[in-house]
């Protein structure tokens, strides 16, 4: 059948016509825009301060963000415990040098450690010499790491194992490129037959002469014979305070200046089962002590090098406040009766003695042989996961709450039920909040706690992000979403006393949740928008809050707060306007700013704005910067200021007062007064 020419002209029309729609709302354009006014009061007497610790972090062990990631360590199954108990059993992803004519691997029992009792036998067939010599370079094994091992030239690598061996020893230990044909650094380890008759521990510095972004770590000989191998690790020297973090992925961290780390998760701290669910106390001690454990909630192994007290000492080296997310007895699919929680009970309170008793007592006597004999400065701990409708969670959370308020008074218990469930038979000082949503979704909760009643306990929302086909790996939309959400608890800071996003970490090889803050490989990172846009609330903890209200008729799409805050590095004392524009209309705004005791500086003031082309654009490792904030001076600074929102962006403006305006502020050293 035919078609007109009217009806073919009319239908390209509305085919254009269509078009145009859609590149408006995936493209951020400059659509006619609108004039908007802004008041804010900015009279002492009517600021509310922000809770000291309001925006922080939560870590779950997911997507490999500590094993391979924040933790440094390069050795993926370092103590050959992987794949469980039983013996022969896989070693992936360790593999041999040679062939089976040649060598034979096996694990077996026999490890020094009761804790780990697996060890690798390397039966070495080939000698030196004669009709059955070794291959040219040895016979042995090798350890890719996480998907490749990042070696830099010049820095300096700790390695450290344990060897026992039924005669005397000749083995290298080496840095190469992932065929093994580029050595980067070798060390020989020799010995007679009696050095190593007894498992020995040898610790030696390999020194790269090249850069190689996907290393291997190897232990070849050419020497016939047995050598039994045991916790091998390689550590670079240069980590983040010395504390064993990877440099650049805690530096990240410490730059959103987080005033609390939750930790370990999440799933994580439960497991699908119990067996594998996350027990403080045999993630301390000496790491070659640590059992390590299969995290069943997302999959892969893990070797317990970032335990209970590594969380404690990085939230100590953030400047944060640890916020302790305990096993209450409860997995995915399991959960422990009220009748038999009691040892569940005095296990968290045990971790808690580890993190903050004296030197003297049972498990302080532990934290200080570690190193740290100051105790930790410890004073959330949140009973269990989201669990409350479980069976048992309301009467085993009432155990736990006794147990710790008896013991450690001063310690904010965060309970998993929502607001309506807290009463004096339930108690909590805080209750978890969780938000998955999409982009329009989270847009809207901006208000989520505007009808919140007054009183009773404050929430802490420590996992939220925008999720669905909006949110990619991490879009421009995804992030002005979760600004907005941001805004809504500065807002009801009287309400809300934390907040943080999830998850924060992800290795590109093992992505098991989109989106992510942070991405990284094993020897790049990038942050995502929703990591940048975490920058501009970085210095709202225990500032000012002031009351603002932004007008504009029919355009629902503006979300705003404003602060004073005193910025360390330059003494300077700012008025920090945020302001989300989620819709596709640029504003003309127009500012006026009321109650200031000073007045604001006419330079020096600073506006940054985070935006993009298109919705939907996220970073990458080839473009790192192509969602991130871009600041520029506002030169008409001003009580009474007129500025442009673009379309769907996130704006502060940071407007610099006179030397004498004082506002409320609180130090690094103050963050647990209110505690």
């Amino acid at each position: 059948m035919g078609i007109s020419r009217a009806c073919s002209v009319c239908w390209l029309f509305h085919v254009l016509l269509l078009i145009c729609s859609l590149c408006q709302i995936l493209y951020v354009g400059s659509v006619v825009a609108q004039t908007a006014q802004l008041t804010v009061d900015a009279s002492p007497q009517n600021a509310q301060t922000i809770p000291a610790n309001m925006f922080g972090i939560f870590f779950e062990e997911i997507n490999h963000a500590g094993a391979g990631g924040l933790w440094a360590e390069l050795v993926s199954n370092r103590g050959f415990e992987a794949s469980g108990s039983n013996t022969p059993s896989n070693i992936d992803p360790w593999s041999i040098i040679g062939d089976e004519s040649n060598i034979i691997v096996a694990t077996d029992r026999s490890s020094c450690f009761a804790s780990n009792p697996i060890a690798l036998r390397m039966e070495v067939l080939c000698g030196a010499s004669g009709t059955n010599a070794c291959p040219s370079g040895g016979v042995g094994i090798y350890n890719p790491g996480y998907w490749g091992m990042n070696i830099e030239r010049t820095k300096v690598y700790r390695v450290t194992m344990y060897i026992r061996s039924s005669d005397s020893v000749e083995l290298t230990v080496s840095l190469t490129s992932s065929d093994g044909l580029q050595n980067l650094a070798s060390h020989t380890i020799m010995g007679d037959k009696e050095d190593f008759a007894e498992w020995t521990k040898v610790e030696f510095d390999l020194q790269s002469n090249y850069i190689n972004t996907n290393s291997r770590l190897q232990l070849t000989t050419t020497k016939s014979g047995i050598i039994w191998f045991d916790q091998v690790s390689l550590m670079p020297s240069d980590t983040y305070m010395g504390h064993g973090f990877r440099k650049d992925l805690a530096s990240m961290l410490a730059n959103l200046k987080p005033r609390f780390l939750k930790f370990p998760g999440g799933n994580y701290v439960m497991g699908n089962y119990l067996i594998n669910a996350f027990r403080w106390s045999e993630t301390v001690g000496p790491w070659e002590e640590r059992s390590g454990h299969f995290n069943d909630a997302w999959a892969y192994w893990t070797d317990d090098g970032l335990g209970f007290f590594e969380f404690l000492q990085l939230a100590e080296d953030l400047g944060a406040c640890p916020v302790w997310v305990v096993n209450d007895g409860a997995s995915i699919y399991q959960e422990v009766s009220s009748a038999t929680i009691a040892a569940f009970v005095k296990d968290v309170v045990n971790g808690i003695e580890f993190a903050r008793g004296d030197p003297e007592t049972a498990w302080g006597s532990v934290r200080a042989a570690m190193g740290h004999p100051e105790p930790f400065q410890l004073y959330y701990v949140s009973i269990g996961n989201q669990e409350c409708s479980k069976n048992y969670y309301k009467d085993n959370y009432v155990k736990f709450y006794s147990a710790i308020k008896t013991s450690y008074p001063d310690i904010k218990i965060i309970s998993s039920c929502d607001r309506s469930a807290i009463s004096p038979v339930n108690p909590a000082d805080l209750y978890d909040v969780h938000v998955y949503t999409s982009s329009g979704d989270m847009f809207s909760k901006s208000r989520m706690f505007d009808s919140t009643a007054r009183n009773g306990p404050k929430a802490i929302v420590s996992e939220y992000a925008v999720t669905g086909s909006d949110a990619g790996r991490g879009t421009l939309i995804a992030a002005l979403a979760e600004a907005a959400f941001l805004i809504g608890l500065e807002r009801n800071s009287d309400m809300v006393e934390m907040a943080s996003c999830a998850p924060l970490f992800v290795n590109d090889n093992d992505q098991r949740w989109n989106p992510d803050a942070i991405v990284f490989n094993s020897w790049q990172h990038y942050g995502c928008p929703n990591y940048w846009m975490l920058h501009f609330f970085k210095d709202s903890s225990g500032t000012a809050l002031h009351p603002s209200t932004i007008q504009l008729p029919n355009y629902d799409q503006l979300v705003t707060s404003a602060i004073t805050w005193n910025n360390p590095h330059d003494e300077n004392t700012y008025l920090k306007i945020k302001v989300v524009n989620f819709g596709s209309q640029a504003v003309n705004l127009n500012i006026s700013v009321t109650g200031l005791e000073t007045d604001i500086q006419t330079f020096g003031s600073i506006k940054t704005v985070l935006t993009s082309g298109w919705l939907r654009d996220e970073n990458s490792f080839q473009q790192p910067d192509k969602v991130v904030p871009a600041a520029s001076p506002i030169t008409n600074a001003g009580k009474q200021m007129g500025v442009v929102l673009n379309s769907y962006s996130l704006t502060s403006f940071d407007l610099l007062l006179d030397s004498d305006q004082t506002v409320p502020s609180v130090s690094v050293s103050s963050l647990h007064s209110s505690v």
